[in-house]
């Protein structure tokens, strides 16, 4: 270690609420931070995707949240407040001398590849016995439920059951990058899950049922059964396919897991060898969805002889971002040579006349769209099938219900995170059910805390991101809005998007204006949003007072 104390900067150029990035020794950079006459220090870059944090947002409470994806952090110990964080941030000594302020730091922590810092475990789950927790599903929503568990002191057995072959990835990245090695993707690593954290990965397994009664799961077609103290179901979506003509044809494939990723990039599949997603070929996309559009813009330098995207909509998005925002996303793909067959309903896929395993096109209001490999984005249903035959009672969709605290209604030791979860929203108590792995990540990270001993209600702001051409981010709960308040031009890909209900604003989605999202997170979180008359009058949200101590005073009123 090479400790050194450093004056930063003079503390009358920090003002209160503000913080600032600053040099420490050669190459080092520190993130400053001051709340009233209290000056704290971390790390710069956030631990997610390495955002600088000082661009990001901060509230007098003593949170920073990145201005990309929502991460937030405790300023006073670095520790995570919200996901998408995985590690958290490393807390730097400060003081005041002779009008400056001091950091003290190991310099080697003060660089950015070095700047996460090893979650502090207060258990490693060396249990003598005992069932423990038994996580059914291996994502996002296991990953941040295994640390917050140990991140809070749960000393018991932990136990995933996953279908799929590797430790929990970051999946986002899949229809994003298409990447299709797991390793470069894991959280953490099977072994580290293990040595580190006291957790059995059991990978490959399908679950067939429960028994709350006998507080076992019944895995490998009844050959198998593991028993727990507190069950988590965390079991994701199962991609949707169209009741259609060729739907399951070799080289029609949805998209979810790495698996997934591998076909579309290579076609690797029993029947199948050839190259997809590369140089002269046609790809189809059935849905307009964010995972659609994303893959389109994976591919999209790949200089493929055409991409067609069929949607039921007038504009991708329409019903989740409002026409405008389609409008402009549609102008842009299509300024990239993607074409698009919206308000359009896919009648069947055709079968090659040259290889009947294989689809040759589409059809689409009676006209034949070529295809050299197909994707359906159609959405996902919650994978609960295994759910049904064990006294769960399920909604229309197949989710499941649950009380602000995520436990499942009707059994005891029983919770249910992610995708399938329907859970009361904020302010409103109305249940919902978000597909997006981030409010996945953090209802983990709330169960985690609940089962340790510290019950948590969820009451987090769901944010999420998509990469369509420009980063689109999005926070709050836009379903039924009913106007929406445009600021910039969605032409440009470069605006902010108020969704408005009730008289109130209860999401926003930006493109090129980092770091609005952020910042509109907290204010809701806050309950401090401007109201939509604010909004036309041209309030700007980043002008809004949350970060100095005055402030303080009305956060906690609240």
């Amino acid at each position: 270690m090479s400790i050194k104390t450093v004056a930063v900067c003079n503390f009358a150029d920090l003002k209160d609420g503000q913080m600032k990035e600053l040099a420490f020794e050669n190459e080092g950079k520190v993130v400053v931070y001051r709340l009233g006459d209290a000056v704290h220090a971390t790390s710069a870059f956030c631990t997610h995707y390495g955002a600088p944090l000082a661009k990001g947002v901060l509230s007098a409470d003593g949170r920073v949240v990145c201005p990309w994806h929502g991460a937030c952090f405790n300023i006073c110990t670095g520790d995570i407040e919200d996901a998408p964080a995985p590690s958290a941030l490393y807390s730097f000594k400060t003081h005041i001398a002779d009008g400056k302020v001091f950091v003290t730091a190991d310099v080697t922590r003060t660089v950015k590849a070095n700047s996460s810092r090893p979650p502090k475990l207060l258990s490693t789950g060396a249990a003598p016995s005992g069932k423990g927790v038994l996580i059914v599903g291996g994502g996002a929503g296991a990953f941040h439920t295994i640390e917050s568990l140990r991140e809070h002191g749960y000393p018991g057995n932990i136990t995933v059951l996953s279908k799929e072959m590797h430790a929990p990835i970051d999946r986002t990245k899949l229809s994003k990058a298409l990447i299709t090695s797991s390793a470069k993707i894991e959280w953490r690593s099977a072994s580290d899950l293990k040595i580190r954290y006291g957790t059995t990965l059991r990978l490959g397994v399908t679950v067939i049922s429960v028994d709350t009664a006998a507080k076992q799961v019944i895995f490998e077609g009844g050959k198998e059964s593991a028993s727990y103290d507190q069950l988590i179901l965390a079991s994701g979506g199962t991609p949707r396919r169209l009741p259609i003509e060729g739907a399951d044809l070799a080289n029609v494939y949805t998209f979810r897991g790495i698996e997934d990723a591998k076909k579309v990039d290579a076609g690797e599949s029993q029947l199948l060898h050839h190259q997809h997603a590369q140089e002269g070929k046609r790809m189809v996309v059935i849905g307009s969805s964010f995972i659609s559009m994303e893959l389109v813009v994976a591919v999209s330098k790949r200089k493929l002889a055409s991409i067609d995207v069929i949607g039921m909509e007038e504009y991708p998005f329409e019903r989740v971002l409002g026409r405008e925002v389609g409008k402009g996303v549609k102008k842009y793909h299509e300024s990239q040579g993607v074409r698009f067959h919206m308000k359009s309903k896919v009648d069947k896929i055709v079968v090659s006349e040259s290889n009947p395993s294989q689809a040759s096109g589409v059809v689409v209001n009676g006209q034949t769209i070529p295809a050299d490999f197909i994707v359906m984005g159609v959405g996902v249903a919650p994978a609960t099938e295994f759910l049904k035959q064990s006294g769960f009672t399920l909604e229309k969709d197949g989710g499941v219900k649950v009380d602000e605290y995520l436990r499942v209604l009707g059994h005891a030791d029983v919770y249910a995170i992610g995708d399938i979860a329907w859970y009361p929203q904020v302010g409103t108590g109305e249940s919902r059910r978000i597909e997006h792995w981030n409010v996945a990540s953090n209802q983990g990270r709330a169960v985690g805390m609940t089962i340790s001993g510290n019950p948590q209600p969820f009451v987090k702001i769901p944010i999420f991101w998509s990469a369509l051409g420009q980063q689109l981010r999005y926070c709050g709960t836009g379903a039924e809005y009913e106007d929406v308040i445009i600021k910039g031009d969605p032409g440009e890909m470069k605006f902010i998007a108020y969704y408005v209900k009730d008289n109130r604003i209860v999401a926003i989605a930006s493109m090129q204006n980092d770091p609005v999202v952020s910042k509109a997170s907290e204010l809701l979180r806050l309950r401090l949003m401007p109201s939509p008359d604010e909004i036309r009058g041209g309030k700007n949200l980043l002008d809004v007072d949350i970060s100095r101590a005055e402030s303080k005073v009305r956060i906690e009123s609240v």
